[in-house]
């Protein structure tokens, strides 16, 4: 159990909050962002300070950090984030739902995964990982550090995930390929071939039949 500060008062950070609350032995005590973007002093009848000076109100030596930050710059803000946390000596909290499947592989610091993820024995997953609802992760598969998969994006065995990459909803990646780093890979996208650093893969647009839904039969 540990005495958490989370970052942000935005809709992911409300949902850290109670993710915490509600499934975890640990104590949810404040919040913090930037100081530019600061406009309350209060979040849940806790306090909410300037990341800038954290460490007045709430020093490393007693508290941890969750810093569920979105894929904003491809991940880049988050990264930044926790990069900056570490070195100023602050260790995080990983937050696990008990309702994925998880099979005690390593998962690193920082991560974000919630329910109804299913992570395959032999996978490895890095630093500052968020995991959204319904995700599976085959076996022997590699995430790296601060990237984002969206849900029910399905990665099958002996992928390899460089870091910073986002996967959309609905995704899916054949077995025994590299997504190089910084990628992003649609929704409802399909990848069947190693991709170079940077990639953007972008799914088949859905296309719209001239007929009215009226004009079907048997539906």
């Amino acid at each position: 159990m540990a005495n958490v500060v989370i970052f942000g008062v935005g809709q992911i950070s409300e949902l850290a909050y109670f993710y915490l609350t509600c499934d975890s032995d640990h104590q949810v005590v404040g919040f913090t962002l930037d100081e530019e973007y600061r406009k309350q002093n209060s979040y849940k009848d806790l306090p909410v300070v300037d990341f800038e000076t954290l460490e007045a109100s709430f020093p490393p030596e007693t508290t941890k950090l969750f810093m569920p930050i979105s894929y904003k710059g491809v991940n880049s803000v988050r990264m930044e984030r926790f990069e900056v946390a570490k070195k100023r000596g602050y260790q995080f909290i990983t937050y696990i739902s008990s309702k994925a499947t998880y099979y005690d592989t390593p998962v690193g610091k920082n991560c974000f995964i919630l329910e109804d993820n299913t992570i395959q024995p032999f996978t490895e997953i890095g630093d500052n990982v968020i995991m959204w609802s319904g995700n599976h992760i085959g076996h022997h598969s590699v995430i790296e550090d601060h990237c984002f998969i969206a849900s029910h994006a399905v990665i099958s065995g002996a992928v390899t995930v460089r870091e910073r990459t986002f996967i959309g909803v609905n995704a899916t990646l054949r077995d025994n390929i590299e997504v190089g780093k910084a990628c992003v890979i649609g929704a409802g996208a399909t990848v069947t071939k190693n991709l170079p650093d940077y990639a953007v893969v972008k799914p088949e647009k859905a296309l719209i039949a001239t007929l009215k839904s009226t004009q079907l039969k048997g539906i």
